[in-house]
């Protein structure tokens, strides 16, 4: 697949994995430095769809955002420890999903910790979904305060933006196809 001439390596995809509710943002760096969020929302599957079917439905609609956006870089959360098995395969395919529409455009791809993102957001890597949503809008100036799930699709994101503006801690993309 080729690459757009309009895709932004200032623009950036986050996405916060599961099978029902994946929550996603789209942010900007504008001229100044300073991020914007230009869309944010949730990926929702039904409980009555059969997991492949919304494998197919993360699949198919990050694919439609990454189309529309055109963002030059992914970031998402890292696999989490989970005590259920099952959940963690749950959120693994969840995760590959939107793994495989952002490697189909060749589009690095950059994971954070759950923690490292409260931290980086809210500077208390336990902190509540009630205060990342909280500092996500202030922090974006929001006039409305995003689901938990897009919120954390925003932190990550801001999380990301950071850390590649950190001449130290800029984590290697993780591998490009």
């Amino acid at each position: 697949m080729s690459f757009s001439p309009k895709m932004s390596d200032s623009r950036l995809l986050a996405i916060d994995p599961s099978l029902r509710c994946t929550g996603y943002a789209v942010l900007e760096v504008d001229a100044r430095g300073k991020p914007r969020a230009l869309d944010y929302g949730i990926i929702r599957n039904a409980p009555k769809v059969a997991p492949s079917a919304c494998l197919v439905a993360i699949h198919a609609r990050v694919t439609e955002l990454l189309v529309q956006w055109q963002p030059g870089q992914v970031a998402l959360e890292s696999i989490i420890f989970v005590q259920s098995h099952q959940t963690a395969i749950t959120l693994g395919a969840a995760r590959g999903a939107a793994i495989l529409a952002a490697a189909q455009r060749g589009l690095p791809l950059h994971e954070y910790p759950p923690r490292r993102v409260k931290q980086a957001v809210v500077g208390n890597g336990a902190a509540q979904k009630s205060q990342v949503a909280f500092m996500v809008r202030a922090l974006l100036q929001l006039t409305e305060t995003p689901s938990p799930d897009a919120a954390d699709a925003l932190a990550i994101g801001l999380t990301h933006l950071q850390t590649a503006r950190s001449p130290v801690r800029r984590p290697p993309p993780h591998g490009s196809l």
